[in-house]
Formats: structure tokens, sequence, C-alpha cells
């Protein structure tokens, strides 16, 4: 929990990263052309600082670890910014290897997490990552307004809070006495009153994935994606999700030369939900959907 700070959403937490470090003109920031805005604009507003975001490029939906390994080669490099499941294509990245990449280099590593929390295990402490910031409206199945970010204790001095307010002081209820001093917990990045009703919302979404067990969650979501997949190249659809190891809960896919939104407007008629992002169908089924819901999203297409 001293690690932990309550945030409105994704964006939030990216920002806090973004605006807290201590920048130099020069300092370099990776990101990819995969990435959702969020995880892409709070860096790309660093520019009047004279930090550059370099994208680096994604193929077939995927970000090469190779293409990553050659861009951290820069002295440049400050941080590392990615998703560990790509919104658009639903690639899983390879989260070890990545930290791993980082932590040889002294780069730090900030993850978007809004595709996996939830759904997929991620154990930060394991994997090494710094910074990781997630909404809880996803696969949280919370409320939008209320999520978490994830700051390592280590680093928690070398990100300055963007406001000081009555909350993230150190005596945070000494309200006779003006102060400046910071909380010595991920409490910095709270500077007023909190969002209690998301909170509590997000607590008991929280308290239903851990009574489900992620790893089962995950099994369930990746039989389901399984099953659909097989189910779309029988169709004759292409499919740009990976499976394997980069497999997630997204998966992405087109039917011949149908636009994407003209499928997903047919699909909504018949009160089936999906997404059209980055050129694709995207379907996210999740633990309650039921294999017979997969049987008639396939009939319908």
């Amino acid at each position: 929990p001293e690690e932990i700070a309550f945030v409105k959403n994704t964006t939030e937490g990216i920002g806090i990263v973004a605006q807290g470090l201590d920048w130099q003109p020069g300092d370099r920031v990776l990101a990819c052309d995969l990435e959702y805005p969020s995880n892409v604009t709070p860096w790309w507003g660093l520019r009047d600082q004279g930090v550059e975001t370099v994208m680096l490029p994604g193929r077939d939906g995927r970000l090469p670890l190779e293409t990553v390994e050659e861009a951290l080669a820069s002295p440049r490099v400050r941080l590392l910014a990615l998703s560990s499941v790509e919104f658009g294509s639903g690639a899983r990245n390879d989260l070890a290897a990545l930290s791993a990449l980082c932590r040889e280099r002294g780069v730090l590593f900030c993850l978007d997490a809004i595709q996996s929390v939830g759904c997929l295990p991620i154990d930060v402490a394991a994997l090494g990552i710094d910074f990781l910031s997630a909404d809880g409206h996803k696969w949280l199945c919370s409320v939008e307004g209320s999520g978490i970010f994830y700051c390592a204790a280590a680093l928690q001095d070398r990100i300055r809070p963007r406001v000081v307010g009555w909350r993230n002081v150190a005596d945070n209820h000494d309200f006779d006495t003006y102060q400046t001093a910071l909380q010595p917990t991920a409490v910095r990045y709270e500077e007023g009153s909190p969002n209690m009703p998301g909170i509590f919302a997000l607590g008991g979404a929280i308290d239903l994935a851990l009574e489900l067990g992620v790893e089962a969650i995950a099994g369930r979501v990746l039989a389901l994606t399984d099953a659909l997949v097989t189910g779309l190249h029988e169709k004759g659809a292409t499919v740009i999700s990976p499976r394997g190891a980069e497999a997630s809960g997204i998966v992405a896919f087109r039917m011949g030369d149908e636009p994407p939104r003209r499928t997903v407007g047919r699909l909504l008629a018949e009160n089936v939900y999906l997404a059209a992002r980055r050129g694709c169908v995207r379907a996210s089924p999740h633990f309650y959907n039921e294999p017979s819901e997969i049987e008639r999203l396939l009939e319908l297409l």
C-alpha cells in the first residue's frame, strides 16, 4: 500500500511521472506508435523542456523486442513508456524481457496496464516495473473516475508531485500548520480529497477479482479468446491478435473488405458490443462471458 496512490484514470498516473521527473534538455523517452494516446501525449508535452519522444515503429500489431533493444543503446534514453497489452492489436508485451533491458541500461520503465489489470497477472516487484497506471473501469469491472498508480518506493523521492495540497503533506491532519514536507508514501501523489465512492467501487471490484483468482480469470479469458480466434479463422476472417505468450483478452480482426465500423454497427443492432480500433474490430470477452456467447458472435458474423 505504501507504493499505491489513487488516481482518476490511467492518464493521470502517467502524467505524474511525466511531470514529476527532473528532465534535462536532450533526454529521450521511448514510446511506440501502437500506443493509446494516454501513453503518448503526456510525453509529447515535455517538448518545451527539450525532451524528445522517440516513437518506435510497431510491426503487424507488435513491438519487436529487438527494436526496443536497439533504441535503448542511446545514452540519452531516460524512460521506456509502453503498455502491457496493446489496445488495438491485443499483443501482450514481454514485460520481463523489457524490464531486464531497462535495468541493464539504467532506464526507467513506465507501464500503462489498463488492458491487463483485472485480467492478466502482473507482479510489479518480480518484473522490476518502476511505474504502473491503470483505470478501474475496464478489466477490473469498476467505475470510471477511479484508478491506481504504482510508484516503486525507491523512486518516490525522484517523482515530485505536480501539486502540493492538504492531503499529500506529512502531517495531513494538522490543519493549523501550513507545511510542504511530503508524505513518505505514494499518498504524496494524492493532493486533495479522494473520490471515495469511486475508491469503494474499485475496492469491491478488486475484492471480486481476488476472490475469483487472477490466474483463474486469465485462464477463462484466454480459453474464450482461443475459441473466438479458431472460429474466426473458420469464417475466413483476418485475425491480427497473436496467440501463445503474446495472447491477451483482446481479439482484433477484420471480416474481408467490410469496414470495421460497419461490422461493429450490425453487431450492435443484435446487442453484441464490440469496438472499432486501429482499422480492426476488437472483441474483449471477460470471465463472465459464456462460450455460447462466443458461438453467437461467430454466427452473426
